[in-house]
């Protein structure tokens, strides 16, 4: 039987804890047999989980010899894990055992260094924050998981069903895995990713507050719908290209081209809701010099067309 550890780390988040107790409990085997044997480690007995303290029935020796360990989410995702944690966590790395983060969860994983020059994905709202202190992991802000093999990240609260229904799948098959999902009242796959979630309205892609770019980035907003291009945005900044681009890569983690795309694509996600203008319209007033490119675009970062977007986020006529 496949044994999953969850790790409760102080100040986790109870959804993200639960999300992986219940969904690998509900995996039956033919026959009826569980597919999994779930562990709640923790480094302490007790551990504050905001609104209760939770007891965990093992400690942190639970992680050695399991299949797979996974690292919840907290409220504290900035906070270090400590040594033993730490130790816990790099010593299945190297006994190879398969490792998964769900929503912050995350940033534990890549403060022991085990994302390093990997692609991974955590809550949209903390993905600027990991992409910051991390420079050497690829964040990806608009994808329910990112499976790496021995390692994997979701994006927050129902992303981590995804990925745990996924796991089910790469280990006993999609019969089984589907079983699952239907016992969860959940999809097997999610159409999209949860770029098409994300609020507009705080910022349309990741800014870091305060910092040189933080003028290029409000004039990059305040000029979406001109076809500018890598010189456009050096000249405007005052800087060479190569300078451009170092400076967006320490600051925000991507591209200036990448981070001018991503913009556009949240200001049409905006306009989409708010507005009963015809998609190529749309389209043209966020910059995309065609109806073809605007919606390639869109599905590419969205995992949906701007049609199906604006049927699941619009707001009804009249509101």
């Amino acid at each position: 039987m496949h044994t999953v550890a969850v790790l409760a780390l102080r100040k986790v988040i109870p959804f993200d804890l639960s999300t992986p107790i219940e969904v690998f409990t509900r995996a039956r085997l033919p026959g009826g047999r569980p597919g999994y044997r779930i562990r709640v480690c923790a480094e302490q007995p007790e551990v504050d989980a905001d609104s209760f303290t939770l007891r965990a029935h093992h400690g942190l020796e639970g992680v050695r010899g399991a299949d797979t360990v996974i690292v919840p989410g907290t409220s504290e995702p900035m906070a270090p894990p400590t040594p033993a944690v730490r130790a816990a966590l790099r010593q299945a790395a190297a006994d190879g055992t398969r490792i998964a983060s769900i929503c912050s969860g995350t940033f534990p994983l890549a403060a022991c260094g085990l994302l390093d020059g990997l692609r991974a994905t955590t809550h949209w709202v903390a993905a600027d924050r990991l992409a910051a202190a991390h420079p050497d992991i690829e964040v990806d802000p608009d994808v329910l998981y990112v499976d790496n093999g021995q390692f994997l990240t979701s994006a927050g609260a129902a992303a981590g069903l995804d990925m745990c229904l996924h796991m089910i799948r790469r280990d006993y098959g999609s019969a089984v895995a589907a079983d699952a999902a239907r016992l969860s009242v959940m999809p097997l796959e999610r159409e999209g990713g949860q770029a098409q979630f994300i609020v507009h309205d705080h910022t349309p892609a990741p800014t870091p507050a305060g910092s040189a770019l933080e003028p290029v980035l409000s004039w990059l907003r305040d000029n979406l719908a001109r076809p500018l291009t890598l010189d456009d945005i050096a000249a405007h900044a005052g800087v060479s290209t190569r300078t451009l681009i170092r400076r967006f890569r320490e600051q925000t983690g991507t591209t200036p081209l990448q981070w001018l795309h991503r913009a556009r694509i949240r200001q049409a996600q905006h306009l989409l809701e708010s507005t009963r203008h015809p998609v190529e319209r749309v389209g043209a007033q966020v910059g995309f010099g065609s109806p073809t490119a605007f919606r390639d675009r869109f599905k590419r970062t969205t995992g949906v067309s701007p049609y199906a977007y604006r049927r699941n986020f619009a707001s009804p006529p009249g509101r």
